[in-house]
């Protein structure tokens, strides 16, 4: 019945599942994380040969990694972009509940590395961070929540969604990680905006952030000196920001050349949080621009492919997974030039470590699925058949 109201896109019989995907998947948006990540090994062959040459490394012993956890990545996104709407809210489901188990047991389990938040889980070999795969499921969950309020007779999903939220942003700012709470509440908030909430609720909400924050500058030494080194009008030239900006100045337009950068000499998280220095002081601002056009064309392609859904779920969800990753980008180029406070968040698919590219080729891996065409006709079919369109 569905099919003679709505209308539907033609079904390949028998068609393989590998075919099948290609031809549905948005390839422009899988080339753009393939150059991304090209584009990040190429920036660690320069950022992180003196980072290990400082540890007795091998000079290329980031790199390396890097190559490896980056295959991991890639085959986790593939495999996750062939999966159905309901598997990745399976998924979705099951890993935010691992994450925030995880999560709860830092405090006991978990590891700072010197750095003054416990973030982390050390395996030895590796590390962990578990709020990096806590914000696909966390958004999967929260756009299924959303959905299926709109439901007649439907839950509770707006209250039990805000409920959630609340808890995963004491559990990270009890870290403290102030950036991870601030994005994971940017991300419902976008996915509540989509799911039709009325505007003074969330200035409501935006209110209540407001006040959150003047409390966490109060109670909180280390958001506090984030926050001044931000307002401050000065930048100390001996700070990892003073450093990054002025890289990027020396950088120019065209750089000042492939290897012959200094600010990598200087930067302890050069090959991490501030790799975009490293590529405007060497390849300048060509290279930043293209960066910035790579991650423009994902999530620009992924809320117009959005547009055109259906289902509610998929609509929330996706455009969830898709601005939570552009703004990631967004907050991580906008700290090295001082336009954002210090938040220690990586550059999707172009910073080093494990963690965080394993945890984006799931979350991407699941726009891709969500993003793919389906064989159920798309929301402009209804509205033509109305008279809207």
């Amino acid at each position: 019945m569905t099919e003679m109201v709505y209308g539907t896109a033609p079904i390949r019989a028998g068609e393989p599942v590998l075919p099948r995907w290609w031809r549905t998947v948005d390839r422009w948006a899988i080339s753009c994380i393939l150059v991304l990540f090209g584009v990040g090994l190429l920036l660690g062959l320069a950022a992180s040969p003196p980072l290990a040459t400082r540890h007795g490394l091998d000079a290329f012993h980031y790199v390396e990694r890097q190559m490896l956890f980056g295959v991991l990545a890639l085959g986790t996104m593939m495999l996750v972009s062939m999966m159905s709407p309901d598997m990745v809210r399976r998924l979705g489901v099951i890993g935010f509940l691992g994450a925030l188990l995880a999560l709860a047991l830092l405090p006991v389990l978990g590891t700072d590395f010197g750095k003054g938040a416990v973030r982390w889980y050390s395996l030895g070999f590796a590390s962990v961070q578990p709020s990096e795969f806590l914000k696909p499921g966390f958004i999967v969950l929260a756009a299924w929540m959303l959905a299926a309020a709109q439901d007649l007779n439907g839950p509770p999903g707006r209250m039990m969604s805000l409920g959630v939220t609340l808890v995963v942003v004491l559990f990270l700012a009890l870290q403290p990680d102030f950036g991870q709470a601030a994005l994971i509440l940017f991300s419902w908030g976008v996915m509540y905006f989509v799911a039709g909430a009325p505007f003074l609720l969330l200035v409501a909400v935006a209110g209540t952030v407001v006040a959150g924050g003047t409390l966490a500058y109060q109670g909180s030494e280390h958001f506090a000196r984030r926050i001044d080194g931000f307002l401050s009008p000065e930048i100390d030239p001996r700070t990892q920001l003073g450093y990054a900006v002025n890289a990027i100045q020396e950088g120019g337009f065209f750089g000042v050349g492939v290897g012959e950068g200094q600010v990598k000499w200087s930067l302890p998280d050069a090959h991490t949080d501030f790799i975009i220095a490293v590529a405007a002081e060497e390849y300048g601002l060509v290279l930043v621009a293209a960066i910035i056009a790579l991650y423009t064309v994902i999530v620009v392609r992924s809320l117009f492919r959005l547009m055109r859904e259906r289902d509610s779920f998929i609509r929330i969800a996706g455009t969830g997974l898709a601005c939570t990753f552009g703004v990631q980008a967004l907050i991580n180029m906008g700290v090295a030039v001082k336009l954002l406070p210090a938040k220690g968040m990586t550059l999707p698919f172009v910073s080093y470590g494990g963690s965080s590219l394993v945890a984006m080729g799931m979350m991407v891996g699941m726009l891709l699925a969500l993003t793919r065409s389906r064989p159920q006709g798309e929301i402009g079919d209804i509205l033509r058949r109305r008279g809207l369109a």
